[in-house]
């Protein structure tokens, strides 16, 4: 199975992003391996629409579950969709967290957690 995970850097040392649509890069894992694939998020520089253009790229990549902080209400609404299980974090390594998502130590979100357009600011949603 794929993982999914918001990240502020391109390997499993580097720290979540906890925002899902702006973060800097998903990386994208398989537990068992810990194989990954780190991916630009090409739509953190866009105007509107960051959440779902994120949850559509997730979706492409076949990732079956995702890892983030903060989800908003198109993206969740998407990734509910898509059948893509979201577990929430508040801060570790891209190791750290799947490391736990292996162990069934993550809380499974039921829906948006932040507002709207969350992400906007310079270092929302980010520890």
């Amino acid at each position: 199975m794929k993982i999914a995970i918001s990240s502020a850097g391109k390997n499993l040392d580097s720290e979540i992003d906890l925002r899902f649509g702006r973060c800097q890069y998903f990386i994208f894992v398989d537990p068992e391996t810990m194989e990954f694939e780190a991916c630009e998020n090409e739509g953190l520089m866009a105007s509107g629409g960051a959440g779902v253009q994120a949850a559509q790229f997730i979706v492409q990549k076949g990732a079956k579950a995702l890892i983030t902080g903060n989800l908003g209400p198109n993206a969740a609404s998407a990734l509910s969709a898509s059948g893509i299980k979201v577990h929430l974090v508040s801060g570790g390594t891209i190791r750290e967290v799947t490391e736990a998502f292996k162990a069934g130590k993550l809380q499974e979100a039921s829906g948006a957690t932040v507002p709207p357009h969350f992400g906007m600011g310079r270092g929302r949603g980010q520890r």
